[in-house]
């Protein structure tokens, strides 16, 4: 399938609705409006083609470059390639659902979100926490460095609350994802979300969303979530 054909499938996919709600979140034209959901047929079709999922990327459409996160082929992507993608990711749902759930899918989804989080550039910090977040929810526990991801709690709770706004929602998350599906820093996880309390979140032209951890790691617990793992990353 070539890529005049999946745009053209994609916007006979468009719904007006989905195309506001994703302009409410910081999406902007061109767009087409696709719900997710929907574009799994599509690429049950093309399955994995890293080729064209850089040429959908590319077209600077939000639809397409979610898509273009579906079909990529993550181990076949060098930094480069990540580098190049989250330098398209203009808001955070391109920046924490596309790149940072594709880079963690590679070989070198730590050494690259290591770097995005160090660089104190919003969305690519963001990203790099939120890669962290698929990895922790994915993968073994015997895959990171018990003392790193405890320097990175310290690195939160240290400055969680100076960070930028996406930021911040995403090293939230990763104090939640710590705490529910890495084992080994569980307890010190929940001690930094008591010590973090309510992260407030501003965002343009909307009320502000206030975040606390600490509740949401009760929840799943209570949930019997301790300890879970996602099968898989992508949809």
């Amino acid at each position: 399938m070539d890529i005049e054909t999946v745009m053209q499938e994609l916007e006979a996919l468009g719904k007006e609705r989905s195309k506001k709600m994703y302009i409410s979140n910081g999406a902007h034209e061109p767009l087409f409006g696709v719900a997710t959901g929907a574009m799994k047929p599509i690429a049950k079709k093309i399955k994995i083609n890293q080729d064209l999922a850089d040429k959908l990327y590319t077209t600077g459409n939000y639809d397409a470059m979610y898509f273009a996160g579906i079909i990529a082929d993550p181990k076949a992507m060098t930094e480069a390639d990540y580098e190049r993608w989250i330098d398209g990711a203009y808001f955070y749902m391109l920046s924490d659902y596309v790149v940072a759930v594709t880079l963690s899918e590679s070989d070198i989804a730590q050494d690259v979100a290591d770097k995005w989080i160090a660089s104190g550039d919003e969305l690519k910090m963001s990203a790099g926490w939120s890669c962290y977040c698929w990895l922790l929810g994915n993968r073994k526990d015997k895959e990171f460095s018990e003392s790193k991801i405890s320097n990175m709690l310290d690195m939160v709770k240290n400055s969680i609350h100076d960070s930028p706004e996406r930021t911040k929602s995403a090293m939230n998350n990763f104090v939640y994802t710590v705490a529910i599906s890495y084992l080994p820093q569980h307890e010190k996880a929940v001690e930094v979300s008591k010590e973090i309390g309510i992260v407030e979140v501003k965002r343009d032209n909307k009320k502000s969303s206030f975040l606390n951890a600490y509740e949401s790691i009760q929840k799943e617990m209570d949930r019997g979530k301790l300890g879970f793992k996602r099968k898989y990353v992508r949809c």
